[in-house]
């Protein structure tokens, strides 16, 4: 194992960490963005499908993109962007120009998410195991510091404006530095076509409609769970906003563990108990008569939850010779659920309640389980290989 490669897996989940905690930060602070422009809860679910539909724009675009340049050039150009249009976003003064950096911060993080899941992958693949579920486990570092900065922020007083230009001052320089780490993806050779010419394999577009379900499930529940504690369940903000970290916290202790168990009982069976559990202890959270029995459930939720996305990503990259529009593919369709997700609970809340519309996370549930049953059950044990040839573990899917 060269110091080389223990760099850049150092680096990679750093890159996780910033990324949650640049999210985390704008998500602990919707319910202080809606106070401060006066928004509804329609115009709340609008401003984060501006959000989702720039980093789906972006996403979409990503299959030829990764293949012409690869994650370590796409991450040393979109990190820095990322931090750059949080700060722009932190200092939105009306509705509209919230909708205009949104979007923008969006497509930044578009190109960040895949690029980084890719650059995973192409670790993943130089160790030869298992490794994205603990990239993911930086994702929740970040975004469990996200989110209690933000609860002391709030009690500090803090504007909302001064929290997120602050995170976004100190994450672009870092991003700068990290992007040194970086692995180039692995060289293929396409017989004189260019990659984003060949259809993909089928188990990438189920892997992609697995992690359509799971995004939506994620982004539901972080960008909805504040201001269902706040205004349903009755808890103080302060209170309400540990409902987040306390998910990540869940998804963290799920991820930590996440590749020792996939490695030992396979991904398939574990994606299928990943999406009853989250089914199961969200139910709970819903009938939950106080708040704290409400955030301390949410812990359960993430451990359900924590391994699907990574799975599914982990999997993608694995299932053909270059990692990149793979993830980029599945990554487009994963967000599609992150678009949806949102929108369409502001908007089913608005016609009827706000419990009612977070029901949708138990179906979707229930929808991962089922969809993990078509998965190939024979070889879902074996690891990423760290030659630059597909993961066998999918490739009887092909």
């Amino acid at each position: 194992m060269t110091r080389a490669l223990r760099t850049a897996r150092t680096g990679a989940v750093l890159t996780f960490v910033l990324a949650g905690l640049m999210c985390g930060s704008m998500t602990v602070r919707i319910p202080a963005l809606s106070d401060k422009l006066g928004l509804s809860e329609a115009s709340v679910g609008v401003t984060l499908l501006v959000w989702g539909l720039g980093a789906l724009v972006t996403m979409q675009s990503m299959r030829r993109v990764m293949t012409r340049f690869g994650s370590r050039s796409v991450l040393r150009i979109g990190a820095p962007l990322c931090a750059a249009t949080l700060a722009l976003l932190a200092f939105a003064p009306t509705y509209p120009l919230l909708l205009v950096t949104a979007g923008l911060f969006g497509m930044a993080f578009g190109s960040v998410d895949v690029a980084m899941n890719a650059q995973g992958s192409a670790v993943e693949r130089a160790y030869g195991r298992p490794l994205m579920n603990g990239m993911h486990a930086g994702w929740c570092v970040g975004a469990i510091s996200a989110g209690l900065l933000g609860t002391a922020a709030i009690a500090a007083g803090l504007s909302s404006t001064a929290h997120l230009a602050l995170i976004a001052l100190v994450s672009l320089p870092l991003l700068v530095v990290i992007s040194r780490t970086y692995l180039p993806d692995p060289v293929v050779v396409e017989d004189g076509q260019a990659g984003t010419r060949h259809r993909m394999p089928p188990v990438v577009y189920l892997l992609g409609a697995i992690a359509f379900c799971a995004f939506m499930v994620e982004g539901t529940v972080a960008d909805w769970n504040g201001l269902y504690l706040r205004d349903v369940v009755g808890a103080p903000e302060a209170l309400a906003a540990l409902g987040y970290p306390v998910l990540e916290a869940g998804m963290l202790f799920g991820r930590l563990g996440g590749d020792r168990v996939r490695a030992r009982f396979g991904a398939r069976g574990m994606l299928m108990v990943s999406g009853l559990v989250t089914a199961a202890m969200f139910a709970v959270v819903l009938t939950a008569s106080t708040a704290m029995v409400a955030i301390a459930t949410m812990f359960l939720v993430g451990i359900g939850v924590a391994t699907i996305s990574p799975m599914a990503l982990s999997l993608a990259g694995g299932a053909v010779a270059n990692p990149g529009p793979a993830i980029a593919q599945t990554g487009a369709m994963g967000y599609a659920g992150l678009l949806l997700g949102p929108v369409v609970i502001g908007f089913i809340s608005d016609v009827a309640t706000l419990r009612t519309a977070l029901g949708i996370a138990v179906v979707l549930g229930l929808l991962i389980a089922a969809a993990a049953r078509f998965l190939p059950r024979a070889g879902t044990r074996v690891p990423a290989t760290p030659a630059d040839t597909p993961d066998r573990e999918l490739s009887m899917a092909a």
